[in-house]
């Protein structure tokens, strides 16, 4: 039960305040924040394990944040793993190709054999970073067998295959970038809006001002977009998340 905000825009844009909204949330998710960002075209990453409306190296980054044309950014509430640097979003590292992956989850995986192997490779002890290490392992795995750089559309029918077969049962709100492509996909009601513009494309938990434009991201169905525009959507896989009662519980204390 986290929250996530992601960018993708045609040319870099100020989305300064965009994010100031966003992390005013963590006063409802207070167990860590961090965002990857891109300046003097490095992409960079920062999280840390506190209250992101407290934390003053996020203040002084947002003083005098350059504009982007993608950005990715997470607040925390913990449910699986403790309070800890290894346990906050984004999740990020490179495949055999060289090309770096960015991960950031809203969920929680009750039934996920798929990623018990992870355990023991993990830094932290989220389901969120095995996630994201079953999906460098698929990547390389499908690089290995192609001997080749992957295209646009192989990585994103890899990257749905991943999320079809996690889906069941599991809250996997995602968004996940490439370099190229902004992976967006969830699978409960209500948790994922988008506000579309003509040349950029803005999505979170949370509708986070009263621009009358914002709309409920598709539900059950991996897309992904590029330069602010949808290029890849896949199929609709139905399996949508039901909260328990232990989701509903913890939903309720946070009053969301």
């Amino acid at each position: 039960m986290c929250e996530l905000l992601g960018f993708s825009a045609e040319k870099p844009q100020n989305i300064r305040q965009y994010l100031e909204l966003f992390f005013a949330h963590s006063v409802r998710h207070p167990h860590g924040w961090g965002m990857m960002y891109e300046q003097n075209t490095e992409r960079m990453h920062l999280k840390e394990p506190c209250q992101a409306c407290v934390s003053e190296l996020l203040r002084q980054k947002l003083s005098d944040f350059p504009e982007q044309r993608a950005a990715i950014a997470h607040i925390r509430f913990a449910t699986v793993g403790s309070v800890k640097p290894e346990n906050c979003h984004p999740y990020y590292g490179t495949d055999s190709s060289g090309r770096m992956w960015t991960l950031v989850h809203n969920g929680t995986i009750y039934s996920g054999r798929n990623l018990t192997k992870y355990l023991e490779k993990q830094q932290g002890d989220t389901d969120s970073e095995r996630i994201f290490l079953y999906l460098i392992e698929e990547i390389n795995h499908a690089i290995a067998v192609s001997s080749r750089d992957l295209t646009e559309e192989e990585r994103f029918r890899i990257v749905e295959q991943i999320v079809i077969s996690l889906a069941s049962r599991n809250k996997l709100n995602l968004l996940i970038y490439d370099g190229d492509l902004l992976y967006v996909h969830k699978n409960m009601k209500g948790t994922l809006h988008y506000l579309q513009k003509q040349d950029s494309i803005l999505f979170s938990t949370e509708i986070l001002n009263d621009d009358a434009n914002w709309q409920s991201f598709p539900l059950a169905k991996l897309c992904a977009f590029r330069d602010g525009h949808k290029v890849f959507e896949g199929t609709e896989h139905g399996k949508i998340f039901v909260p328990n009662l232990d989701y509903i519980t913890k939903a309720a204390a946070m009053h969301i």
